[in-house]
């Protein structure tokens, strides 16, 4: 089975959110096909600096796949639901994907 590598415009977005807003985020990205497939991992403690003390929350991990050109409009519909003034979305390149994976991604979104 080829490949698709670097250079393809694939990306991972990884979101955290409380676990009472991560099912939402990954559902609407999905159902308004910014991501073509999302997973959210439970269990994750963040640790971070907000106001000037260090705090610790219990999250869930959305992980959004999707393609470069949704990037800006992921970021603009995750801040319309993230509870979060300054929601982590961050997103990494994915570096190689089975060709026909790659093609069902593309092709759920709608890019390319």
């Amino acid at each position: 089975m080829p490949g698709v590598g670097s250079g393809n415009g694939l990306l991972e977005v990884r979101i955290a959110a409380p676990a009472t807003d991560a099912p939402r985020i990954a559902s609407v990205l999905v159902e308004e096909r910014l991501a073509a497939c999302t997973q959210v991992l439970p269990g994750v403690t963040s640790t971070f600096r907000w106001d000037g003390a260090v705090t610790t929350a219990e999250e869930q991990l959305v992980l959004a796949k999707t393609h470069r050109s949704r990037f800006d409009a992921i970021l603009e519909r995750v801040g319309e639901i993230h509870p979060y003034e300054t929601p982590e979305i961050i997103a990494v390149p994915i570096v190689e994907a089975s060709a026909a994976y790659a093609a069902w991604l593309v092709a759920e979104i709608g890019a390319g």
